[in-house]
């Protein structure tokens, strides 16, 4: 299959925005690494207008799939660590072209550095972790029980994947078996929530208390990627914000975590005066050490 592969991977290999050309074999049939295909082509390109591009083949027998993935996604995955199988591919390819070595230096940062971007990880795992505990105590405390217990369990959830990137480890799907190692109280906590005899109100009490305290600790560490970044200027528009490319990855999250570092001092609000007399745009900055 590889040798059938040749012609298209030398193609794409001319093109002057290819950066790198990786090949993948599969190591069993139904090897979840390839996502069942024999071989994968794996392409990264500068070119960001497409961030995904995707093509299968097959020689009748056997099947194969290019994947031209952009450089911004590329980074998007690696720093946001939702699509886990790429480090896999960038790992194990066979390395076939390598533009100014991107993929080998690539390849050398991620052994250095296994848990890539863990200061943007660990933020915005806070961030969604914060969201939750704030919506499932507004239900608590309107006695909506059930509702509260959802976010409840997705507060956990966050609090877990942000224990494991704080350890180094790469959150997995299975998040609970590995806090079951990395943070025992962690794990009790939410075996309590989910097992208990406990009436709901209690162990929804217990969980929001003690999720409180995780945020209260954890706050300023979480929040170093977003603050270093915003200590490159005076002060930003929450639009520039929006449009920052390592912040846009906090997505729907990045409003709600500003406001909340707002209310615990680290970052402060200036007015700006407006075209309406009565009105001031609202900027941020960070509040730097006096």
């Amino acid at each position: 299959m590889e040798q059938m592969l040749r012609p298209v991977y030398q193609e794409r290999a001319s093109l002057p925005e290819t950066l790198s050309v990786l090949l993948i074999g599969n190591q069993r049939e139904d090897d979840p690494i390839t996502d069942t295909f024999d071989e994968i082509l794996f392409i990264i390109t500068s070119n960001n207008e497409i961030p995904i591009q995707t093509k299968h083949y097959t020689d009748g027998k056997r099947k194969a799939a290019m994947h031209i993935i952009s450089e911004r996604q590329l980074t998007h995955w690696l720093l946001v660590g939702t699509n886990k199988k790429i480090i896999d591919w960038l790992i194990l390819g066979k390395v076939f072209f390598d533009r100014d070595e991107y993929a080998e230096r690539l390849k050398e940062r991620l052994s250095e550095e296994p848990l890539f971007g863990r200061g943007i990880k660990m933020g915005i795992e806070m961030a969604k972790m914060i969201r939750a505990y704030n919506e499932g105590k507004i239900h608590f405390e309107r006695k909506q029980h059930m509702d509260s217990y959802l976010y409840a369990i997705n507060t956990l959830h966050h609090l877990a994947r942000f224990v494991a990137v704080k350890r180094n480890v790469l959150p997995e799907n299975t998040v609970w078996t590995q806090m079951k190692k990395i943070d025992p109280a962690v794990f009790k906590l939410y075996e309590e929530l989910i097992g208990s005899e406990e009436e709901i109100e209690k162990r929804l009490d217990l969980v929001f208390l003690a999720s409180e305290f995780f945020i209260h600790n954890y706050t300023n560490e979480a929040a170093v990627h977003l603050l270093a970044i915003m200590g490159e200027k005076e002060s930003w528009t929450v639009q520039q914000l929006h449009e920052q490319d390592e912040l846009a990855l906090y997505s729907s999250d990045l409003e709600f975590f500003i406001e909340y570092l707002v209310d615990k001092n680290l970052i402060e609000i200036t007015q700006v005066p407006s075209k309406n007399e009565l009105l001031f745009h609202r900027e941020y900055r960070i509040i730097r050490a006096r």
